[in-house]
Formats: structure tokens, sequence, C-alpha cells
């Protein structure tokens, strides 16, 4: 890298910030601070939603893993097949409840329908999977950006964290929803500038006439996630893909939050319309990049190149990719793109990078704000007290996660790797109960606060023995973990409450559906056409 491609981020680095201050003036309550007055355009929300879920781990890990990765391949396109189906969920019961309500804290839900217990154990869960999740995907960046602008793990985490911090803390929900807007957009044409390039070097047949046949596995139905070998197959993807999605999109505050900031029911359907429609065309055009990039790399002269820029050995670069193949795409860009295009790539994944510790730091406030600060700490105070007490809780949760980032780093690599592992699967310990949560309280009138906490401890209790001591996938666990859940509160309040079940959908949900100017029910079924579409085309890719 030279001075022009420092010129294009530090440009991009002063854009983003000089937004965050313009927004800051605005700011009169906790209500624009974390909610933006609900006037964000639905088209914003839903394409910062997938700036944060497509973010920098997929621009350099899903075509590594595509090209190079062990037991890789297209299966990474796996990975989407439960959404649409998940988004249907969300959109048809449980944002509507949550949105007429005017929450901040999403988990406040939980209280009005169970009890005060109820909501602040599924907020202390959500805000430790989700600072420790924040925190390691900070380190995965960090690790990616050292060796691209040659500078060490520590710096990389401190020149992406303090930036983000400082616009986070300022700008609230607004400068991150429009920052991750302008983000997305970067993402997109940081792929399509990779892709053509790579394309312009080896060709399109070229590329996919030497792509081995294995990699091309998409559906696998022969395995069903009982063993390490079947992780990545079908059924567990789709199945155990689709509590996991309805869990993140309905009741994960990180990506609720986006939806609380549109203005209407309609709106924030359209928005997530966005997210069931435009991402599997998006992660196929991460993987088609990673098609193209492994095809120029396997180039015997390639190495060579590589080697020249980067100040390598050619034997250095053979075994530095077989030793982390997520340097792939660095790599690539580093020696087969022009100055300030360079700079330019790298803002796309600093991008990607910052709409992910964004959205996760703003969340975390505001939960503590809403579900702790406020209701055990000050419980009245100003506007104003609460407004820059919450600036202050962002910038503490953002200085949490650069500092546990950083204490990974001066790990071992084993240990980093380790810990990335772990931190996903916290993730799906936790989804399945905390989703099970939602959808008792909106289904049914009879369950109580005591019967969902006792399913949610046996629901993740279930999960952390299939992770100790079975090798199920671990996609399966947001299955497992919702049924078990759903069970054991079913049982409690038969046995121990003796209550008969009642089950009955929201109000509110029933009367958002008749008085909707949108046929929402056909637009479902062209939703299942659409996924039925999705594996027809994986099918015939294979």
């Amino acid at each position: 890298m030279n001075y022009l491609d420092w010129f294009v981020i530090t440009l991009y680095f002063a854009m983003i910030i000089g937004l965050a201050l313009y927004f800051t003036r605005k700011q009169k309550d906790t209500n624009d601070y974390y909610l933006a007055g609900k006037k964000i355009k639905w088209w914003q929300s839903g394409a910062s939603t997938m700036a944060t879920q497509l973010g920098a781990i997929s621009f350099v890990s899903a075509p590594a893993f595509v090209a190079l990765k062990e037991g890789g391949g297209l299966k990474w396109l796996a990975y989407e097949f439960g959404v649409p189906l998940a988004l249907i969920v969300v959109m048809a019961i449980i944002i509507p409840v949550l949105h007429r309500r005017n929450y901040i804290s999403i988990y406040q839900y939980l209280e009005e329908r169970f009890d005060p217990g109820t909501r602040s154990l599924v907020s202390l869960f959500f805000q430790l999977g989700r600072g420790l999740a924040t925190a390691v995907a900070v380190l995965a960046g960090g690790l990616i950006l050292s060796t691209a602008l040659n500078i060490s793990t520590i710096q990389a985490i401190l020149l992406i964290g303090i930036i983000t911090v400082i616009y986070d803390v300022l700008g609230g929900i607004r400068v991150v929803i429009l920052s991750d807007f302008l983000q997305m957009v970067i993402i997109i044409l940081g792929l399509l500038i990779c892709g053509s390039a790579a394309l312009a070097v080896v060709g399109w047949e070229n590329a996919w006439s030497g792509f081995p046949g294995e990699r091309l596995v998409i559906l696998d139905f022969k395995h069903w996630g009982l063993t390490a070998e079947g992780t990545y197959s079908f059924w567990p993807m789709l199945i155990g893909g689709f509590f996991l999605y309805a869990s993140y999109y309905g009741a994960d505050q990180s990506q609720v939050q986006r939806e609380l900031t549109v203005g209407t029911v309609d709106d924030v359907r359209k928005s997530l319309m966005v997210n069931a429609l435009g991402r599997f065309p998006l992660v196929l055009l991460y993987c088609i990049m990673g098609v193209l990039v492994g095809a120029v790399i396997a180039l015997p002269e390639s190495h060579s190149q590589i080697a020249a820029a980067m100040q390598m050995d050619a034997s250095s670069v053979t075994q530095t990719l077989q030793n982390d193949p997520d340097r792939m795409v660095p790599m690539f860009i580093l020696s087969f793109l022009p100055h300030g295009i360079i700079g330019f790539i790298f803002v796309a994944i600093m991008a990607a990078l910052m709409s992910s510790l964004d959205s996760g730091i703003n969340s975390l406030s505001a939960v503590t704000m809403k579900d702790f600060y406020q209701r055990y700490m000050k419980k009245e105070a100003s506007e104003t007290h609460y407004l820059w007490a919450s600036k202050l809780i962002t910038f503490l949760w953002g200085t949490f996660c650069v500092c546990v980032a950083i204490l990974l780093s001066v790990s071992g690599d084993a240990a980093q790797q380790t810990t990335i592992v772990l931190i996903n699967a916290v993730g799906s310990l936790l989804y399945g109960p905390i989703l099970a949560a939602f959808l008792m309280g909106m289904l049914t009138k009879s369950i109580s606060g005591i019967a969902v906490k006792v399913g949610i401890i046996n629901g993740i209790a279930l999960n952390l023995f299939l992770w100790l001591w079975t090798p199920i996938s671990w996609m399966w666990w947001n299955l497992t973990g919702f049924l078990m859940s759903v069970l054991v509160a079913f049982l409690y309040s038969l046995i121990a409450d003796k209550v008969t079940f009642s089950f009955k959908l929201d109000y509110s949900v029933a009367a958002d559906i008749e008085s909707s100017k949108i046929n929402w029910l056909s637009i479902y079924k062209l939703v299942v056409l659409y996924f039925i579409l999705l594996l027809a085309f994986a099918y015939l890719i294979e």
C-alpha cells in the first residue's frame, strides 16, 4: 500500500466521523439515540441488517472457504436456505408485537408478558453472548487487516475500534444504520471489483474447469449432521438454520433494534424482505469471487507475483495459504489490483468490520441502559441524563470489545481459533431457548414466567450436553434448545402450576394481518416459492 491507498482510507474515516458529528446535534433523548425517532427508511434498515451479517468475515472467509479450506466449497450457500422461511415467522408473528409497543429494549416484552426475572435473565444472556461475539469479530478483522496493512494485530484492532467507537458514541443508531447502508454499497462494489479483476486474469471457463468437483456439492442429503462430517449437510443447515435465523432476526436486540427504527409494521416487513430475497444473491457473489480468486491463486506464476508484492519468497506464500486460507483475498488484493483501488477494497473490508462492531455495541448499550441502569441504578432522571448515560455506556461497551479483542490477540494461534469456534457455538446455545421465550409469550396465554425460566435453563443445559459429549452439528442446537425449552415449560405449567393450556395468537398480530393494506399472506407464499427456486438453482449448479 502507498500514500494514495492510505488517503482513500483516511477520507472514508473522516466522512463517517463527520456524519456522526452532524447527527449528534439532533439527539434529544434515548428514543432518538437508540431508535432514530422511528424515521429510518425501510430500505436503509434492510441494507444495514445485511451489511452487519455479511461483513468482513464473509468478505474474506467465504471466498477462502469456497476455494481453499479443507472440507469447503459451495456448501457455504447452504447457510442461506433457512433465511426466507424463518423471516416469514418473524414478519407474521414477532415483529408486529414488538413494533407496536414502542420498545427500546425488546426484552421489556418478556417482563410485560411474564415477569421481571424473565426479562433480566434473557437480557443478561444476550449481553454475554453478543459482547463476546462482537469482541471476537473485532479480533478476526484485526488478524485480517494486520497482514493487509502491514501493521500489528493490536494496531489494526485499535484503528478499527477507536474510529467505530467514536462515531457510534456520537451518532447513535442513526449513524450506525446510515453508515451501514454506505458500507453495504462499498462491500458490493468491492466484491464486483475483486471478482472482475480475477476474471480478467483467469477467464470464466478456466476458473470453473479447474474447480474441484467435490467443492461443487451444495445439497448434501446423505448426512444428517450427527457427526463432524455432516456439519454443513442440508438438513441441519435448513432446519437448524430456520430456528437460528428466526431467533436472530426476531429475538436478538442487535437486529430487531434496526427494525424498530422504521415507522410502520409494513415498512419493517419490507425491510426484512430485503434480507429474505437479497441475502442469497449476495452470498452467491461471495462464492463466485472465491472460485475466481481461487483459480488465480492456483496458477503457478501467481505465487511469485504475490511473493514480490508481499516481499516474501514463493514458498512462504504457499505455506501461509495452507496454514491460513483467510489470507487469500488480502494477498490477491495487494498483488493484482492498482493503488487507489487497493485502498478502496480495504475500505470495503474495514467498513464491513465496523458494521459488525457498531451495531453490536449500540444494541448492548440499549439493553444495558433500559434493562439494568434505568431499572436498578437510576429509576428517575431527566432525558438529558439518560442520553449522556447512554453515550457513556456505548463507550464502555466499545472499550470492552476492543480490550477483549486485544487480549485474545496476544494468545496463541490455537487459542484464537478455539475462541472463535467457542463464540460461534455460544450463539447456537442461546438462540433456540431465547426464541422459545418470545414465541411462548406470543402464542400462549397460560405459561408462567417461572415455567419459561425453567424451560430456558433446561434448553441451554441440553445444548451444553450436546456440545461437550456428542459430535452433533452445532446447527442442530438451535432446534434442540428451542424444543427442550418449550417442552419443559409446558410440563412445568402442567405439573407445578396446574394450568390448562390456551393457545391464542397475540391480538395485535391478528389485527395487523387484517388491517394491512398489503396482502402479506400472498407475499409469504411467494417467499416459499423463492425458497424452492433457491434449492432448484443449487441443484442446477451441482
